[in-house]
């Protein structure tokens, strides 16, 4: 049973069975109540599990895989609601607020327990099997509302309202970390803040190769640690360092290796 339905910038998800998926850019901030089950978030250098009844707020600007897994014979269950910049830059505007200072805290987090925060999402779920009833005025008036429980902590002030997002970054650093994440060439260049002939220039001239090339060559890597150090199997590691076909994986695999996964896998169980 799979049953994700979105109004405007609110989610209702439920699956009834473990599903791993790709998000590959998580544009907007995003505040989730887990009603059952476990969301696994992983972006490349920590991975974190938000349980039943906890609240995970999760930060704009990330590559991101994402992992729902029903507990207790229940479907996973979950109501998100994703902050547009144009809404959260026009009420930084009506009411005057600005970054205190700059946020340096992690970009994913278990938000601390609020009794506001959670009959606010009390209030959402009878919207849950019928999305039809919540109009778009009451999806805008839903999100202020958020928004303003949200700044009750003040540290939130500095996360929300940070709209410099336009500058380039570490091409290096940020590849490493993100290059499991399979995207198109032209969004790494977009996440880096750069042009697709600028990524690809940069690119070239930090690590002496193709960025079609170093990906592969990473994914394989990574692929073949984890079969021999780790003892994972092929099956279940090709979607994680970054390949979408199994087949695909095995045949690029055997052309760098001399061996299909399967046989490393033997040899190292």
């Amino acid at each position: 049973m799979i049953k994700d339905r979105t109004k405007d910038n609110i989610l209702f998800s439920c699956t009834g069975e473990a599903r791993k998926d790709f998000e590959p850019f998580v544009e907007d901030h995003a505040l989730s109540f887990i009603l059952n089950g476990k969301l696994i978030i992983n972006d490349g250098l920590v991975e974190i599990t938000f349980n039943k009844s906890e609240m995970a707020f999760i930060s704009k600007n990330q590559l991101l895989k994402i992992q729902k897994i029903p507990q207790d014979n229940k479907p996973f269950m979950s109501i998100s609601i994703l902050l547009p910049k144009e809404i959260l830059y026009n009420y930084s505007k009506e009411h005057n607020i600005i970054p205190r200072g700059n946020y340096t805290g992690k970009p994913s987090f278990v938000f601390p327990h609020d009794s506001f925060l959670k009959g606010y999402f009390d209030s959402l779920i009878p919207y849950f099997e019928n999305p039809d009833a919540l109009t778009n005025n009451l999806a805008t008036i839903k999100t202020i509302e958020v928004i303003e429980l949200l700044l009750k902590k003040t540290s939130m002030q500095n996360i929300l309202f940070n709209f410099d997002t336009d500058f380039k970054i570490d091409l290096e650093a940020y590849m490493n970390k993100n290059y499991m994440h399979n995207i198109p060439l032209e969004k790494f260049a977009t996440l880096t803040g750069r042009s697709i002939s600028t990524f690809k220039r940069d690119f070239q001239a930090i690590f002496n190769e193709t960025p079609n090339k170093w990906l592969i060559k990473k994914r394989l890597d990574l692929a073949h640690f984890l079969i021999s150090k780790k003892h994972q199997k092929p099956t279940d590691v090709y979607f994680d360092v970054g390949f979408v076909n199994f087949s695909h994986f095995s045949r690029t695999f055997k052309s760098k290796f001399g061996v299909n996964p399967s046989a490393i896998e033997k040899n190292h169980s």
